[in-house]
């Protein structure tokens, strides 16, 4: 199975490393009340992530600080608005302003989500769940061809947590992700807490889902916190929050995820309730000690 070589430094400065792969470390989401502290004390860090909706501008203070964070560190792009799942055409006008900005700051990755956010021209501020059936697949690999033609690179398609499921529905969700994988070409960004999160909810084997994912396309992991709650059965519902630290569940499931996959570059994210770096580095550390462990483990 293919891993994602190591970089031996967390610098990304010259064209070459610019063209390599994120390395198979930790990252962190980039936030801006960490900007100023990234740039005074360049913490060890394998790459950072940004969403690429908040810079689709010209200017500004986000792209002044990130044009400054990109020269020394590898850069992932994550979207949340291309609508992947959606009934609609593509958005191309937000296509395009995808492409200004992959092509601005060359990112290693790019990644998506497989969920819908807007309906004709009404724009959903969330991330929605659709039907896994013929209808859904076709217009699901039409919309990633689309974008894989117009950026001129792969994309990872991530897996969703979810809360419902549909009676329309006639593929498990690993199959469905599985078969888009094998007719569009796309890269899985595989999302740990998120299939722990939908197989808590829909009572299943978050073990025996990781097995029947199409691993072998995974090129990047996210790890986030969840938050828990109760349904109107009594039944534990867990949240993607984003705005707790990661769950033992979700570290023991982490480290079940690399023994199948190789180490793979991995993202810690946490986009409500932010403390102070140095909390978010130590999980990107406590990343990094499973990451070597696997690597030691395979020599």
């Amino acid at each position: 199975m293919t891993t994602i070589p190591c970089f031996v430094s967390p610098t990304a400065g010259t064209s070459a490393a610019r063209a390599a792969a994120l390395p198979a470390r930790g990252g962190l989401g980039l936030k801006p009340e960490h900007f100023r502290t990234i740039i005074e004390t360049r913490p060890d860090l394998g790459f950072f992530e940004i969403h690429a909706e908040n810079y689709m501008v010209d200017g500004g203070p986000f792209h002044h600080y990130l044009t400054q964070i990109r020269r020394d560190y590898p850069l992932s792009i994550h979207g949340v608005g291309l609508s992947i799942g959606g009934e609609g055409r593509l958005d191309e006008d937000h296509l395009d302003r995808l492409a200004t900005l992959i092509a601005r700051y060359e990112p290693q990755s790019f990644s998506e989500h497989l969920a819908w956010s807007s309906h004709g021209d009404i724009f959903l501020n969330d991330l929605l769940p659709a039907p896994y059936n013929a209808a859904t697949l076709h217009r699901v690999c039409d919309h990633i061809d689309r974008v894989q033609e117009r950026l001129g690179r792969r994309m990872l398609l991530e897996n969703p947590a979810t809360y419902v499921e549909f009676a329309a529905s006639t593929m498990a969700e690993t199959d469905f992700i599985g078969e888009v994988v094998k007719r569009t070409g796309c890269g899985l960004l595989l999302d740990v807490n998120n299939v722990y999160v939908s197989c808590t909810n829909h009572g299943r084997d978050p073990q025996a889902c990781i097995e029947a994912l199409p691993l072998a396309a995974a090129g990047q992991i996210h790890l986030a916190g969840y938050a828990q709650d109760i349904d109107a059965a009594g039944a534990p519902l867990l949240i993607d929050s984003h705005g707790a630290p990661i769950s033992r569940a979700v570290w023991d499931l982490y480290r079940y995820t690399l023994e199948r996959t190789g180490p793979l570059p991995t993202l810690i994210e946490r986009d409500n309730d932010i403390p102070a770096l140095p909390v978010l580095l130590a999980e990107a550390q406590q990343a990094e000690e499973l990451l070597q462990a696997c690597l030691s483990e395979a020599a």
